[in-house]
């Protein structure tokens, strides 16, 4: 007996959102241009410029026992803390791979917000992003508040 159009439906539904959730988490691993401005300059960095010694790119190489130039370092005015992943700075306040501490991946649907995994789909202080707050006497549903 060949399956109904509404199986077939289903399941090719269930594999495009695997999928996309596979590239998106695939893509939080790729390094891009993104750079962090330290809040205070890193004294042991070697560099010509005062302005390098206070940015690191976002993924810059670091060794966690040779060359740690990123464990605890507060970056872009307090919104991002710095720790030596493996081999590779990361904020551990907004990175879902690395959420608060190093390796603690936050779970399918779950955001990163100041170093914990909440689900914004239905969170009122974290309502489809992080710090997005609804309104006194609305909830949070789907990720949007007063979603009716």
């Amino acid at each position: 007996m060949a399956p109904s159009p509404l199986k077939l439906t289903t399941i090719f539904s269930v594999l495009i959102l695997l999928i996309l959730h596979t590239q998106q988490t695939l893509s939080t691993d790729i390094d891009d241009d993104e750079e962090y401005v330290l809040d205070t300059p890193l004294p042991n960095l070697r560099s010509r410029s005062r302005f390098l010694a206070t940015v690191l790119k976002k993924g810059a190489s670091c060794n966690p026992i040779t060359r740690n130039i990123c464990n605890g370092v507060s970056a872009n005015n307090g919104t991002s803390w710095l720790q030596c992943c493996k081999t590779h700075c990361r904020n551990i306040l907004g990175d879902e791979n690395n959420c608060g501490l190093c390796g603690n991946k936050c779970r399918f649907g779950q955001l990163c917000c100041h170093g914990s995994c909440v689900t914004a789909a239905n969170n009122n202080d974290h309502c489809g992003k992080c710090d997005n707050k609804c309104a006194p006497g609305t909830s949070c549903s789907f990720g949007s508040c007063g979603y009716a």
